[in-house]
């Protein structure tokens, strides 16, 4: 008698591509099936960030690892176990051929999500992205922590009175969560650190300004919640201007719609967000784009497409709620990512998403914060409290949780912070080139 051996064939696992590490990516990788997909997740960075946390890096409050964790430890984890990451800049999208193109290589895929974001809107005026510095990322914050510190050292040794106004002359446009806390962490180091770490400068010499186009600030959230921000930063020395847009902005003169002119050195940049520019090579039709984002449907499944997926700020879902799509909130793209992952991984696209708002919030500085959740109005300590323990939470990793809450209840004691070190890096020797013959 001979035993038969039956060899079943195995079935190669679809391939899907996830373009884009933040909280619509990451929570999209760590939720799929590892035993039916083949997981790729691309970003042009090793380590997932945390962008409300930005300007609490750009203030010098927190240092950057801390709000950064490495992808390739999150997907180590067990639930995560089995996807990969590729590090790349995406360039282009070949749809017939099914392949991405980065700065590295090219990846095929069978199934894509583009989950990229969103990058700064300078609203056609393109000469700004030399000339203000924005807050859209870690190196950016990074970036506007050095430069506010090296102006203060500088001033802190100017003899001229005049010339140490100008170092200090700081603009921040636009009057959303971004804006108004940058806006608000100056004015807490010039109402609470100027005079202690920088006796040299008197307190009136740094000036603050923040400009909004609208006529409140904070506009996708409460009238309530507009006026306490607007209270808080007068109090922190904010000069608020609402109602005035920006215009032009050259050799450290702002102008403004009204044709009004304001001398500034250092203006940071918060007042629009685009989609992240990303090529596609089309079979057909190219997919609707409007503002940069790619048009879904209630699936986030982009049009005109086969098998590509739009989730987080980069998708727009238009619903009968939200007629001008879903708000570009970290809540969305966790909500989109989660449900996402539940499609695909069952296979049944039955209910459409729904995104459950559950509130936002905003700090303007030491005890001062707004939150609307739902019908529940928060503002001062409580709101305070409740926003940094939200965002606490939702840090990746014990260690930067500890890390943060540690800097935060020494800052709060001590009104002081270990982190305000000016670190340029070193220019020499420059990057050599790595081995390749082509």
């Amino acid at each position: 008698m001979h035993t038969v051996f039956i060899t079943i064939p195995m079935t190669p696992k679809t391939k899907i591509v996830i373009l884009g590490g933040g909280f619509a990516g990451l929570n999209l990788t760590k939720r799929l099936d590892k035993k039916i997909f083949d997981v790729v997740l691309v970003d042009k960075h090793n380590y997932h960030a945390f962008p409300p946390l930005f300007y609490q890096v750009a203030s010098s409050e927190l240092d950057p690892t801390s709000i950064c964790f490495p992808f390739r430890r999150e997907l180590r984890k067990r639930g995560v176990k089995g996807a990969r990451f590729r590090i790349g800049e995406v360039k282009s999208i070949d749809t017939c051929n099914r392949c991405v193109i980065t700065d590295r290589e090219n990846i095929s895929y069978d199934k894509l999500v583009i989950a990229m974001g969103t990058t700064n809107n300078f609203f056609g005026n393109d000469s700004l992205l030399e000339e203000v510095y924005t807050l859209k990322s870690t190196d950016e914050a990074i970036r506007i922590r050095n430069e506010i510190l090296l102006r203060c050292e500088n001033a802190a040794i100017e003899p001229d009175t005049e010339k140490r106004k100008r170092m200090l002359s700081f603009t921040v446009i636009g009057g959303g969560p971004a804006g108004v806390e940058i806006a608000g962490a100056i004015g807490e180091l010039k109402r609470y650190i100027l005079q202690r770490d920088y006796p040299e400068i008197p307190v009136e010499d740094l000036c603050v300004n923040l400009y909004e186009g609208n006529n409140r600030l904070l506009g996708s959230m409460s009238e309530k919640a507009s006026a306490t921000a607007l209270q808080d930063l007068r109090r922190l020395m904010v000069n608020v201007t609402l109602g005035r847009k920006m215009k032009s902005y050259e050799n450290n003169i702002l102008t403004l719609d009204d044709g009004s002119t304001v001398y500034s050195e250092m203006v940071i940049w918060t007042a629009g967000v685009t989609g992240t520019s990303i090529t596609i090579k089309p079979c057909q039709s190219p997919p609707p784009r409007q503002a940069g984002r790619f048009i879904t449907d209630s699936f986030c499944r982009v049009e005109n497409t086969s098998d590509i997926y739009a989730i987080g700020d980069i998708g727009l879902l238009i619903s009968e709620n939200h007629p001008q799509g879903l708000p570009q909130l970290a809540q969305v793209a966790i909500q989109q990512g989660i449900y996402l992952a539940r499609c695909l991984n069952t296979g049944k696209w039955v209910k459409p998403f729904r995104y459950k708002d559950k509130g936002t919030m905003a700090t303007i500085g030491r005890n001062k914060a707004v939150a609307d959740l739902n019908n529940l109005h928060l503002k001062g300590f409580v709101a305070w409290m409740t926003w940094m323990f939200i965002h606490l939470i939702s840090l990746l990793g014990m260690r930067n949780r500890l890390n943060v809450l540690l800097n935060w209840i020494w800052a709060y004691f001590s009104y002081n912070t270990a982190l305000r070190l000016l670190l340029s890096g070193s220019r020499y020797p420059k990057r050599g080139s790595m081995w390749d013959k082509g």
